[in-house]
C-alpha cells in the first residue's frame, strides 16, 4: 500500500491544494470543458429524440472485418456499444437454465444470511432477495468467458486503444484475461438494486496517486482536449486502494452478456455515453465552490459517484441502452459513468452474466496468480468479498471444464 493511503483524508487535502495551485489556468481549461461537455450532451439527446445514442453492430460485422469507419469513430466518441448475436440464442437459454440450478443448489439464498454485512458494495441489498449473485465459477460462466466468439469480440475492442508505442507493448490485444465477476438475476418488480451513477476502478486515487497523475498528465499540465481515453500508456500501472468495490485488474471495456431480453424499464443499465468524461470530473472537484478536503463526494474504496450536487451536467447525458436480446452483449469503457435503474418495471426476469474485456498485461498477469488460486479451490475473486459460497461445492467448474483458451485466459497454462 503506497505511504499516502494511510492517510488519505489528509492525501485528500493535500492533493487538492496542490492541484488547485499548480494546474494552469484551472479556471478556463474547466470552463472549455465545460462548454464541450454541454456540447456533448445536446448531441446525445439529439440522437435519442431520433434512434438511440449507444451504437449497436453486429458480431457478425466483427467476425468478418467489416465494421466501418463511421461505427468505429463513433464507439471512440461514445465509449460503448451493443454487439449483438455473439450467442446463440438456444445456448444462452441453456446457460440461464443451468444458471438459475446452479444458485438453487449451491444453496445461496439459505447461506447468504450466514454472509450478511460482507460484502461493503452491495451489504445494503442483503435484508432482501439478491439480485446480484455472488458466485463466479459455474459451468455456464466459464463457458461464456472462453467461448471463441467472445474471444473474438473482445480481441477486437482490445484493439480500438493504443497498446504500443515505440516498441514498447501496454498489453496484448489478442489474449484475454478472464476476470472473473458475478450474475445479475433481476426479478420483476424489484426496487432494491439502483445503483447511482459512477464509474469503476478508483476514486479519490485519481487526484491523489502518482500514477493517475501520470495517466492524466494532459488533463493536469498539458492540453486536456488531448487527452485520450483510448491510450494505454500507464493504464496498466494505476495503484487503487485495495477494496471489495474496487477492480484492481486493468479491463478496457466493462461487460455484460444478456441471457434474457431486457431493456429500458426492466431494472438495467444506463450510461453517460461520453468517453471523455474523467477531464471534466477531474477538474470540477477543483474548483472553487467544492470545500477543501473534500472531492466532490469521492469516498476512498469506492467507486467514484457521479451526484446531481456536483456534476448534474454530465447527468444529464444518463441514458438507458437499447433493447437486447438473448446472446447480445453490452460493453462501456472502464472510465464511463453508468447506473442501474432502481427499479424492474417489466414482467420478466433480468439475468446478465459480467464479462468484460480485460487483455493480457503484466498488472492483469499478477492478479490472474491470485484469482487462479481462488478458483481452484472455489473462492470468490480476489477483487470481491469473501463470502465463498462455491467452497464446497462440488458442482462448480474445474479445469477440466476448460477448453485449451480458457486455461490460457485464466492463466493456468502459458
Amino acid at each position: 500500500m503506497e505511504a499516502w493511503m494511510h492517510d488519505v483524508p489528509g492525501a485528500v487535502r493535500a492533493s487538492q491544494r496542490q492541484l488547485r495551485a499548480e494546474v494552469p489556468d484551472l479556471a478556463g481549461r474547466f470552463a472549455r470543458l465545460s462548454e464541450a461537455l454541454n456540447d456533448e450532451v445536446s448531441a446525445i439527446r439529439s440522437e435519442m429524440a431520433s434512434g438511440h445514442a449507444v451504437l449497436e453492430i453486429a458480431y457478425a460485422d466483427i467476425a468478418a472485418g467489416r465494421v466501418s469507419p463511421a461505427d468505429t469513430a463513433r464507439i471512440l466518441r461514445r465509449g460503448c456499444a451493443v454487439i449483438r448475436g455473439v450467442f446463440d440464442p438456444a445456448q444462452i437459454a441453456e446457460w440461464n437454465d443451468e444458471v438459475v440450478r446452479y444458485i438453487d443448489e449451491v444453496g445461496y439464498l439459505l447461506r447468504m444470511k450466514d454472509k450478511a454485512g460482507l460484502d461493503k458494495y452491495f451489504s445494503a441489498l442483503a435484508a432482501g432477495r439478491p439480485q446480484i449473485f455472488s458466485l463466479y465459477w459455474s459451468k455456464p460462466q466459464m463457458q461464456a468467458r472462453q467461448h471463441p466468439n467472445l474471444a473474438a469480440t473482445r480481441a477486437w475492442l482490445n484493439r480500438l486503444w493504443t497498446f504500443e508505442k515505440d516498441g514498447v507493448r501496454f498489453f496484448d490485444p489478442d489474449r484475454q484475461f478472464n476476470y472473473a465477476d458475478r450474475i445479475r438475476r433481476r426479478e420483476a418488480g424489484d426496487s432494491t438494486l439502483g445503483l447511482s451513477p459512477h464509474s469503476d476502478g478508483g476514486s479519490v486515487e485519481r487526484w491523489c496517486e502518482p500514477t493517475f497523475h501520470h495517466l492524466y498528465r494532459d488533463v493536469l499540465q498539458g492540453d486536456p482536449f488531448a487527452f485520450n481515453p483510448f491510450d494505454g500508456e500507464g493504464r496498466t500501472q494505476t495503484r487503487e486502494i485495495p477494496s471489495p468495490a474496487v477492480c484492481s485488474a486493468f479491463r478496457t471495456f466493462q461487460g455484460w452478456t444478456a441471457l434474457t431480453r431486457q431493456g429500458p424499464g426492466d431494472g438495467t443499465l444506463k450510461l453517460v455515453p461520453i468517453a471523455r468524461t474523467m477531464p471534466w470530473m477531474l477538474l470540477r472537484a477543483l474548483q472553487p465552490d467544492v470545500p477543501e478536503g473534500d472531492l466532490c463526494g469521492a469516498q476512498p474504496g469506492r467507486a467514484l459517484g457521479a451526484s446531481e450536487q456536483w456534476h448534474p451536467a454530465l447527468l444529464a447525458g444518463l441514458v438507458s441502452i437499447p433493447e437486447v436480446q438473448p446472446g447480445d452483449t453490452v460493453w462501456w469503457h472502464s472510465d464511463i459513468i453508468h447506473a442501474v435503474e432502481n427499479q424492474h418495471t417489466g414482467s420478466g426476469y433480468s439475468n446478465v452474466i459480467y464479462i468484460g474485456a480485460a487483455p493480457w498485461c503484466d498488472k492483469n498477469q499478477r492478479f490472474a496468480e491470485r484469482q487462479a488460486a481462488a478458483f481452484l479451490a472455489g473462492r470468490s475473486s480476489p477483487d470481491f468479498a469473501p463470502e465463498d459460497y462455491e467452497l464446497d461445492f462440488p458442482g462448480r467448474a474445474t479445469p477440466a471444464d476448460l477448453s485449451p483458451l480458457g486455461l490460457q485466459q485464466m492463466g493456468l497454462t502459458p
